[in-house]
């Protein structure tokens, strides 16, 4: 069987930590800052972790090797 191969979109957007949890970073920060509050600026910031069986779906099959 051939190798398994990363997917890169998932490579750019998905990092695992290293006792395995997957972090990713939040959504709404690229543009259209004036229309949204400062609450939702400031709680977007940064990165979160994803639930732990989605972030099993996401090593599973987009990030076998990573």
């Amino acid at each position: 069987m051939p190798k398994l191969k990363t997917k890169s979109g998932a490579k750019k957007r998905f990092k695992i930590t290293a006792s395995g949890k997957v972090l990713f970073a939040q959504s709404g920060k690229r543009h259209g800052m004036i229309k949204r509050s400062t609450k939702q600026i400031r709680e977007h910031r940064g990165t979160k972790v994803l639930f732990k069986t989605d972030g099993d779906r996401i090593k599973q099959y987009w990030l076998p090797n990573g």
